[in-house]
């Protein structure tokens, strides 16, 4: 298509412009641990159950849960997760594609 007949408003994709940034990964990142905090926060509710309750089942500290379902902190491990889902009888599914 001719150069003229494009949107001259148009620009990058959000995920090329991240990309330029340096930030592309951190934002999926942070993205992913929103949708987990979220999720086991909605199981929790939806259970009844505390942090409290989860800590004490899990044998951890409540700080510990608080960190886990903190959207912005990272610091989550896949055998935590693993762990978490195990207690609250839920099964974890992971893709890549």
């Amino acid at each position: 298509m001719p150069k003229s007949s494009q949107n001259p408003h148009l620009g990058s994709t959000l995920e090329s412009w991240l990309q330029e940034e340096g930030i592309l990964e951190e934002t999926r990142a942070l993205a992913t641990k929103k949708l987990i905090a979220y999720r086991l926060l909605d199981i929790l509710k939806e259970e009844n159950i505390t942090q409290a309750d989860l800590a004490k089942k899990l044998g951890t500290s409540k700080a510990a849960i608080s960190r886990l379902l903190n959207p912005k902190n990272l610091s989550l491990t896949l055998i935590t997760l693993l762990k978490v889902t195990q207690v609250l009888g839920k099964e974890l599914k992971l893709t890549i594609e």
